[in-house]
Formats: structure tokens, C-alpha cells, sequence
């Protein structure tokens, strides 16, 4: 990066971190699972790590939260390093149109959720990393992986978080005994989301999240966690499915790979570029971050990054 051009970006961070603390529209929190509910809806961080390597951030990047469904990206990772292309016959690939955890189109497609990112995806991907081992055997490849991405052994799972998503997860519940009862979930539905849910409780900060997306990032010199074509692949997946019914609206506003989590993390990927990771806990109808998606819009604008050019 030039000077000229991290002059250009201290100035959009320093724009976006003023804008966002003055925002009074913060959206709501995930209420609905108790230990989220009981988070500040003030706070704000984001962290850039771009490809030669530097990090830059602004507002409350080293505060931790759940990541929640921004997981599933690492947790697709490991399921397509097991599986290989035999994960698609379990799952697809196209986006589902409707809430994060409907049933609806699992009653239509015979248990086959549409893709690896809403709800039901994610529970038939950890089904599928499970392929044989304990939980606690998959949860501690996981939390490797997601170290060895983002090159810190300081990040953990809240096991607080875990417990109340287990207590309040009634639907996800459901979406897995009407996928076990089409043979789509090999382990029993206690046994799969015990580990889920606890996959959905990493901890992480901004800074933490953005380097653990370096991989991919396909830029010379980022880690090299999976082969290249998976890359591409699963930033593809991040760009049509990664928000849900609202992953549309994301593509059209911002113009990258992105995944969000109700947590109200969002990590997003500028191929070749930067890895971003934005936190505010406060969300949008769709269940994405509000201000973070206000915001990492205002930065591939400014800053000229999109997959479109």
C-alpha cells in the first residue's frame, strides 16, 4: 500500500469509527438468546489487515464477542477438508431467500438445507466435521484452526454463551430432527448441535477476526490454511449466501464476501486485498450487523474494493 493510499485509509476508518459512535439507530441486539441479550449495543469495532501484512483499526476492536455464525466459515473449511466435494450431495449451494433458521424449505427439499450458512446448513456441516470424532475432538480442531488462521492461541469458547444457546435453541432443535428424520444428520441431534453451539460461542476481537481471514484472502505471504479453488469457493459461498436473506442486499451495497453472525460480528474478504472484521452488536431485520454493514459499505466504497470492479 502506498502512502497516499494509507493516508486515504486512516482517514475512512477515522470517518466510519465518528459516524458510527454518533449514531443514535443502533439496531437490536440477538434477544433472544439470553447472553447476547445482556450486551452494550454502544460498542463499535473494526480491523483492516490488508496483503502486505499491516493491521489498522479504530473504535472497540479489542473487545471481545461471540463470532456466532461467522464460525461457519471455518467450520466449512474443515468439513470440505474431510468430505471433499461429497459434502454438496448434504447440503447446497444457493441462497435460501428466507430467515436464517426457517424450516420451510426443508419440508420442501426432502432435509437438504439450501446452503452451508443458514441454520440448518451449519448443523448438517458440523454433522458432517464430525465424521467419526467426539466433540470435544472436533471443537479442538476447530479452535487449532481458527489459532493457526489468525496466528493467536489467546481465543476461546464461552462456554456461557454455549449453555444459553443450548437452553434457548428449541428451533435449531427442530431443524435437526427433521433433518435426521430424512437421514440427513449421521449423529444424533443432541450429540451435533452440543457441538454447534458451542462452535457458535467462539470468542474473538475485530483484530483477531480480520487476521484469522487472511486465508482468504489469496494475497502472497497469508496463511495457507486450505488449497487455492477452495478459497475461491468459499468465497463465493460468502458472497451469494453469506447473509442470509438479506445476502442480496450485502452484495448489491458492498460488493464482497461477507459473514455475518447475530452476535453482530461480519467478516468481510477483498480478494487479494484485505481481510475485514467489523463488530456491533446491535442488528438489522435480516439479523446482520446494522451500523457494520453501514460500514464496511462506507469502506469498499471509499477505498475502491469490490469483486465487480
Amino acid at each position: 500500500m502506498t502512502a497516499s493510499q494509507a493516508e486515504l485509509l486512516a482517514e475512512v476508518l477515522a470517518e466510519i469509527g465518528a459516524r458510527a459512535a454518533a449514531e443514535a439507530d443502533r439496531g437490536r441486539v440477538a434477544d433472544y438468546i439470553p447472553e447476547l441479550a445482556a450486551i452494550d449495543p454502544s460498542q463499535f469495532g473494526l480491523s483492516v489487515v490488508l496483503a502486505d501484512g499491516s493491521q489498522h483499526s479504530v473504535g472497540d476492536a479489542e473487545v471481545p464477542f461471540s463470532i456466532q455464525s461467522v464460525s461457519k466459515v471455518f467450520a466449512l473449511a474443515i468439513a470440505l477438508g474431510r468430505l471433499g466435494d461429497r459434502l454438496w450431495s448434504r447440503v447446497g449451494r444457493e441462497p435460501s431467500g428466507l430467515a436464517f433458521n426457517s424450516i420451510l424449505q426443508l419440508e420442501h427439499e426432502q432435509g437438504i438445507p439450501r446452503n452451508p450458512f443458514i441454520n440448518a446448513g451449519a448443523i448438517v456441516v458440523t454433522d458432517a466435521a464430525l465424521a467419526g470424532h467426539a466433540p470435544r475432538e472436533y471443537l479442538g480442531e476447530l479452535l487449532r484452526f481458527i489459532r493457526a488462521a489468525a496466528s493467536d492461541d489467546d481465543i476461546h469458547i464461552n462456554d456461557a454463551v454455549a449453555r444459553s444457546e443450548t437452553e434457548t435453541g428449541h428451533r435449531n432443535f427442530a431443524l435437526a430432527h427433521y433433518m435426521r428424520s430424512h437421514g440427513n444428520l449421521e449423529n444424533a441431534p443432541e450429540l451435533t448441535l452440543g457441538a454447534y453451539f458451542h462452535q457458535c460461542a467462539v470468542e474473538m476481537t475485530c483484530t483477531q477476526l480480520a487476521r484469522a481471514g487472511r486465508f482468504l484472502m489469496g494475497a502472497p505471504g497469508m496463511p495457507r490454511m486450505v488449497a487455492p479453488g477452495r478459497v475461491r469457493r468459499i468465497n463465493a459461498l460468502m458472497l451469494t449466501c453469506g447473509h442470509y436473506d438479506g445476502s442480496g442486499d450485502f452484495a448489491y451495497r458492498v460488493g464482497l464476501p461477507g459473514k455475518s453472525g447475530v452476535g453482530g460480528g461480519i467478516l468481510v474478504i477483498a480478494p487479494g486485498r484485505a481481510s475485514i472484521a467489523v463488530w456491533s452488536p446491535g442488528l438489522n431485520a435480516q439479523g446482520n450487523s446494522k451500523l457494520g454493514t453501514e460500514a464496511v459499505e462506507t469502506l469498499a466504497r471509499r477505498m475502491g474494493w469490490s469483486v465487480f470492479g
